[in-house]
């Protein structure tokens, strides 16, 4: 059909003798350009309009068809009028560009059934991971994966076409590929390691995108971002990015808290030894208001029982599960839990205790008060004073003492 148009087109140029040869063809080939760019929009337009159409309909694959196939048809339609233009020129020029129309409409015509496929291949797992339009949206990490397989999957066949189409034999490029896969392998272990540990990772799903892991082996904690091919991006609590390569998985201890059912409150709490009559009432009464709370799950193990004589306690071990695992209504719930424990220890007049000593001191041992430095004991400031006049009295008598012996001894 491309060559009977060509011919026609030919024909009527070679037939109109009002301009010379090369204007007529150089008007011929605008034509064919204004009139590609016309159908183009044209054809824009309509897939547009179409798009509007079926979006009212429950059906959902007809919009991604559609709108996967937009662009692709648009580009077909320049692809194919731009062939035939470029067709009418080489029938007047012998340049050498144009002696490639041939391959390049065929590697064309495969890039955009490639194109297309890619972008319904997008579409579709942006329909299976929406809770707006599935009303049981698919694992965005499982549909990822399969959708990144498919559009390699894809990419490869297209390249191979390509390359058949082009003369080139596939049977020598999988051979070359064969031996020359050994050597890219050990040349390139560390990003092939990360490659199959991405696909581990994809295949046994440990965790997934929004998933809080921490690895009690390395340091990382945090949330999962996305999971590459070669590495997993984790944003840590600090909101710092952690790039993890896809091979530490293979190797490390991956501990997935997202998937916890339960969170659990696990706490002692001491009461003072003179509180010790009130120790069975007080775990009876804890253990009934954890069994009625309404946020604590009482299916799960629950513990309340006098634990151990401490140092300075009477421990009360409390050991339950909540309902809810989302840290933030955790806290809520455990501060609620302490509350209402504290204030039943108070009911019953004992007290939470705290590390205190107690000195024994043995029998007719006193303490004194207000000891001054020297070991006097002070009392009150009379007998100071005079205790202050007879010293200086005792003073003056020793001087005159000594005075007299001096004279005697003159």
């Amino acid at each position: 059909m491309i060559d009977q148009v060509v011919s026609m087109v030919n024909g009527w140029i070679e037939n109109f003798d009002l301009l010379s040869e090369g204007w007529r063809a150089g008007i011929v080939v605008f034509a064919l350009v204004f009139g590609t760019a016309t159908a183009a929009y044209l054809a824009g337009h309509m897939i547009v309009a179409l798009e509007r159409k079926f979006t009212k309909t429950k059906n959902l694959w007809d919009d991604a068809v559609l709108h996967a196939a937009r662009k692709p048809v648009v580009a077909f339609v320049w692809l194919q009028g731009v062939y035939w233009a470029a067709e009418v020129a080489h029938h007047y020029s012998k340049a050498e560009i144009f002696t490639v129309n041939g391959a390049v409409l065929q590697v064309g015509f495969i890039w955009i059934v490639v194109w297309t496929m890619l972008r319904a291949i997008k579409e579709i797992e942006k329909i299976l991971v929406s809770p707006l339009k599935m009303k049981s949206p698919m694992d965005y990490t499982t549909v990822n994966a399969v959708s990144k397989l498919s559009r390699a999957v894809v990419i490869i066949t297209a390249i191979l076409i390509v390359m058949q189409t082009l003369g080139y034999s596939i049977s020598g490029v999988l051979a070359f590929g064969g031996v020359g896969g050994i050597a890219v392998g050990f040349a390139a272990k560390d990003l092939l390691a990360n490659f199959f540990g991405g696909f581990i990772v994809h295949l046994d799903r440990p965790f997934k995108v929004g998933d809080w892991v921490r690895s009690p082996d390395r340091s990382i904690e945090g949330t999962v971002e996305h999971i590459g091919w070669r590495m997993t991006t984790i944003r840590t609590f600090d909101k710092r990015p952690l790039y993890v390569p896809n091979a530490a998985f293979t190797t490390i201890v991956v501990e997935n808290p997202s998937r916890m059912t339960n969170r659990r409150i696990s706490e002692t709490i001491g009461i003072r030894y003179t509180d010790v009559s009130h120790m069975a009432p007080i775990v009876s009464d804890i253990r009934t208001m954890l069994e009625n709370h309404e946020d604590i799950d009482s299916q799960q193990t629950l513990i309340v029982n006098f634990l151990a004589f401490n140092a300075s306690s009477l421990d009360i071990m409390v050991y339950t599960f909540t309902k809810t695992t989302e840290w933030v209504r955790f806290h809520e719930v455990k501060q609620d839990v302490l509350l209402k424990i504290s204030n039943i220890i108070e009911g019953y007049g004992a007290e939470v205790a705290f590390p205190t000593r107690t000195l024994h001191l043995p029998d007719g041992l006193r303490l004194e008060k207000d000891r001054s430095p020297t070991g006097a004991t002070s009392e009150d400031p009379a007998r100071k004073q005079g205790d202050g006049k007879n010293t200086e009295s005792a003073g003056s008598a020793t001087k005159l003492g000594d005075e007299g012996e001096s004279g005697e001894g003159e």
